[in-house]
C-alpha cells in the first residue's frame, strides 16, 4: 500500500493536534498525579524533543473498532507529528515518555507556534492499553448541539462554562469539511442551497455557500476562522460578535446569555483570551489521565507493547 507523508503547516498543526488531545479523553477517572518536570531525572530534554519535532493517547492507536476509525475522526491530522517525536525521543530516553505526553505537550506547543501563549503543563501520563470507537461520539461536542448539550458534556469531565467558551477559541484556526455546517443550510424545491440559521451574517452565508455547493466533494475544506486562519488569536470571538461562525455550537456562545457576555470580553481582550486559555488547557490535559502503574509507556504510539 503506498504511503504518504503529509506536511502540516503550523495552523493545521495546532488545530489538529488539539482535536487530537480532546479526542484522547476517554479514560475511566482516575487519581491524577501529574507534576512540572516530571522527566527532569529520566529524560531531561523530553519538552525540548517534542518541541522541535514539531489523556491516555488512546485515539492514536490503529486498528478495526478503535477511535481513530470512527468518522468524526476521520480528518485528524497530526499524528505524523506526534509519531516523529516519539520515534526521536525512544532513540534518546527508550521507553520512558508516554505518547500521551507528547501529544499534550505537542499540543501545548502548537499554541505557541501559532501566535498564542507558551505556559508550562505538568507531565507523567502513561498511555491506555484499549482504544474503542464506541468512546467517541459520547465524549465529543457535535456542531450542532445546544448550549445544554455542550454545558453537560463539559461538565461531566469537570469544566465550566467559562472553560467551554475559552477551549471553543480552538476554532480561531484549522478547516471544516461541508458537512460539519450544512444543518445552517437547507435546499430549496428547486434544489439551490439556501440559508436556513438567519442568524448567520447574510455576507459570510453567501461565501459558504459559494465554497460549499450542492454536490461539493468530501475533501472540500472551510477555514474555522475567516480572517485569520493561520494564527492563533482572540478573532474567533470577535467573528461570533459578527455572527460569522461558522458552527451551530458556535454561535450557541453568542446567542445565549449564559456565554454571551464572555465572548464579547474575549472578543476585545487578547490578553485575557490567553490567560484563560492556558489556564483551560491544564485542566483539560489533567483529565481522567493514568498515572503511576497504570496503563504503559507505549513503543509505538499506533500500538500497544502487546
Amino acid at each position: 500500500m503506498e504511503q504518504k507523508v503529509v506536511v502540516l503547516s503550523p495552523a493545521l498543526r495546532l488545530h489538529n493536534l488539539i482535536l487530537l488531545f480532546l479526542f484522547s479523553l476517554y479514560a475511566s477517572p482516575s487519581s491524577s498525579e501529574l507534576s512540572f518536570n516530571f522527566y527532569a531525572a529520566s529524560c531531561p530534554s523530553a519538552e525540548f524533543l517534542v518541541k522541535n519535532t514539531g489523556c491516555d493517547a488512546s485515539v492514536l492507536l490503529q486498528g478495526n473498532g478503535t477511535e481513530r476509525n470512527d468518522p468524526a475522526n476521520t480528518s485528524l491530522g497530526g499524528f505524523s507529528v506526534i509519531n516523529s517525536a516519539k520515534r526521536v525521543l525512544e532513540i534518546f530516553c527508550p521507553q520512558t515518555v508516554s505518547c500521551a505526553d507528547i501529544l499534550a505537550l505537542a499540543a501545548r506547543d502548537a499554541v505557541e507556534f501559532g501566535g498564542g501563549p507558551a505556559f508550562e503543563i505538568p507531565t507523567g501520563r502513561r498511555d491506555g492499553r484499549v482504544s474503542s470507537a464506541t468512546n467517541v461520539r459520547p465524549n465529543i461536542v457535535d456542531t450542532s448541539f445546544t448550549m445544554d448539550e455542550m454545558i453537560n458534556l463539559f461538565s461531566s469531565k469537570g469544566l465550566t462554562l467559562d472553560d467551554l467558551v475559552t477551549l471553543s477559541g480552538a476554532h480561531t484556526i484549522g478547516k471544516a469539511h461541508c458537512s460539519a455546517f450544512i444543518d445552517r443550510f437547507r435546499t430549496d424545491s428547486k434544489g439551490r442551497i439556501t440559508v436556513a440559521d438567519t442568524s448567520l451574517d447574510k455576507t459570510y452565508a453567501s461565501e459558504l455557500i459559494q465554497k460549499c455547493p450542492k454536490d461539493a466533494s468530501s475533501s472540500i475544506t472551510v477555514d474555522n476562522d475567516p480572517e485569520t486562519s493561520q494564527l492563533f488569536d482572540n478573532q474567533y470571538y470577535k467573528n461570533l460578535v459578527a455572527h460569522k461562525g461558522l458552527f451551530q455550537s458556535d454561535s450557541e456562545l453568542l446567542n445565549d446569555g449564559r456565554t454571551k457576555g464572555l465572548v464579547e470580553n474575549l472578543a476585545n481582550d487578547q490578553e485575557s483570551f490567553f490567560q484563560r486559555w492556558g489556564q483551560s488547557f491544564m485542566k483539560l490535559t489533567s483529565i481522567d489521565v493514568k498515572t503511576g502503574d497504570e496503563g504503559e509507556i507505549r513503543r509505538l504510539c499506533s500500538a500497544t507493547n502487546g
